[in-house]
């Protein structure tokens, strides 16, 4: 889920320093649909930049110097160079501080973007389809449910009914972009549970029946909850299940009727188009209400230096300083798109690539925590809980375009996992592709597919059917232009996670 939408969730932050960043034309080049195209990502994305940031109109003064050469006062380099690495470490306190407040506070024009009330579910109600043009990647195999949790007073109650054989999963996900811990399938069971969220801090006695699950670092936490869809006929079913997931503050638990009130009380960012210190006025007021790690004091001692730490104040320092931070500020996350778009975070296999085991707990590796954590999409799942993997390219590494291709997948290889795995098309813009069978992806759960005799499984990834015998295995791709595939397996196998499992390249037929 990634999107240019005005309403989509995250998108105030890049959208703000955009705005500010208006004035030096050649500082960093727009990228538009190239950067759209370049994006080569695996999981579910939300609000991922389209258009690069650009130095903002008051830094030109500290800009100069990197443009001549010449320093004219040390202290704003300074303040440039340690800035754009607090910048780094601090991206998704500042991310999740813009998220929060847009997804809480701002009411968005449609139904497919968050609101929700602090420690209140929002539910995803329908499936993607081609009449959503967000440029999101969307995911239709499940159902998303997002709530923000405060746990900073006492535990919050998680509680799901008995979901039987259908897959679902809550991922738990600190201020830092860093997953703690999960509930669902795979980590917890199906069978109807009460679960403990728990704020750092926290000491006291459960409920019996109320499982604990780990301490949270930070007190503010995402909870990601993803339930599993078998199409539009489900979605009841589905609905169904939304409706008895709970969020209940420990004092309430266990009271009859007992409702929580709405709290919409978060801090607001400042905007860096009204004032171009915004972003890290935004920093030091996020690192203020998350306690950070006793071995990062190193880091904070020197990052304090320029004004940068929990409850730190910027306007205090001196002008150069300022402007070094300005500039930093917007110069940082042009840096991590680079990084996100060098595709250093993937392994290439087949013209497929695997991501690192690493995700999802990226911890003090702050710059890929940043780039291929946060900016990819706020959250993304630990390889047990789901592998995501794309392709742009065939066999011979020639991007994928107009023209017939095959995927083929031989007898007693296909993708290994303990719940299930489904392969989307997607324009270069990342959108759902309209054909004439309204079908957007196929997979293990697709009904009629054929295999070979030799028991293989050939896909056709191509404009047109491929004929009626064939039509169930048929993925429509566009008649003209670029598209990509992503390859998602839920409760992947061993193999799948370290890269033993190599999936098939996809092959030009025509």
């Amino acid at each position: 889920m990634a999107s240019t939408n005005s309403n989509h969730p995250g998108r105030g932050l890049r959208h703000g320093l955009a705005a500010a960043a208006a004035g030096i034309g050649q500082a960093a080049a727009a990228t538009g649909k190239a950067t759209a195209a370049a994006v080569r990502h695996p999981g579910d994305t939300i609000d991922r930049a389209r258009k690069v940031t650009r130095a903002l109109p008051v830094a030109w003064h500290s800009v100069k110097p990197t443009l001549t050469g010449r320093v004219d006062d040390w202290r704003r380099e300074y303040a440039y160079t340690l800035g754009q690495q607090a910048f780094v470490y601090g991206f998704p306190y500042l991310y999740n501080a813009e998220l929060r407040h847009r997804w809480v506070t701002q009411k968005p024009e449609t139904e497919t973007t968050p609101y929700m009330a602090v420690n209140h579910f929002w539910h995803a109600r329908g499936l993607w389809d081609v009449s959503d043009r967000a440029g999101v990647s969307p995911n239709i195999d499940t159902l998303y449910s997002w709530a923000w949790a405060d746990l900073r007073e006492e535990p919050l109650i998680l509680s799901h009914p008995d979901m039987g054989a259908r897959y679902f999963t809550f991922e738990l996900v600190a201020f830092t972009s860093d997953n703690y811990d999960y509930v669902g399938m795979r980590a917890t069971g199906s069978q109807a549970g009460d679960f403990a969220l728990i704020g750092p801090g926290w000491s006291g006695d459960l409920p019996e029946g109320v499982r604990r699950t780990a301490t949270a670092p930070t007190p503010w936490v995402l909870i990601v909850g993803r339930t599993l869809v078998e199409g539009e006929e489900d979605l009841p079913a589905v609905h169904a299940l939304q409706r008895q997931y709970r969020l209940t503050p420990l004092h309430l638990f266990g009271e009859e009727g007992a409702t929580l009130p709405e709290r919409r009380d978060v801090p607001v960012p400042v905007d860096p188009a009204e004032d171009p210190l915004g972003p890290w006025k935004t920093l030091n007021a996020a690192l203020a209400e998350n306690p950070l790690p006793t071995h990062h004091d190193v880091l904070l001692r020197q990052f304090a230096e320029i004004g940068i730490g929990p409850g730190l104040g910027v306007e205090a320092q001196p002008e150069p300083v300022k402007e070094g931070l300005i500039r930093a500020a917007a110069t940082a996350v042009p840096m991590l798109e680079q990084q996100l778009l060098s595709g250093q975070w993937a392994e290439l296999v087949n013209g497929w690539r695997y991501p690192q085991g690493e995700v999802g707990h990226y911890g003090d590796d702050f710059l890929r925590r940043a780039a291929e954590q946060s900016l990819v999409g706020i959250a993304v799942n630990d390889p047990e809980e789901a592998v995501y993997l794309t392709a742009f390219t065939d066999d011979a590494d020639e991007t994928l375009t107009t023209g017939r291709y095959e995927l083929r997948f031989e007898a007693g290889s296909m993708p290994p996992v303990d719940a299930f795995w489904s392969l989307t098309a997607y324009d270069e813009d990342r959108n759902l592709i309209p054909n004439p069978i309204n079908r957007y992806s196929v997979g293990d759960r697709t009904r009629g597919l054929v295999t070979d005799e030799d028991g293989s499984l050939t896909l056709y990834l191509q404009p047109d059917s491929p004929g009626p015998e064939r039509e169930s295995n048929w993925l429509p791709t566009p008649r003209q232009g670029i598209w990509y595939v992503a390859l998602r397996m839920y409760l992947p196998r061993p193999e799948v996670i370290d890269a033993r499992w190599h999936c098939p390249p996809i092959k030009r037929v025509g």
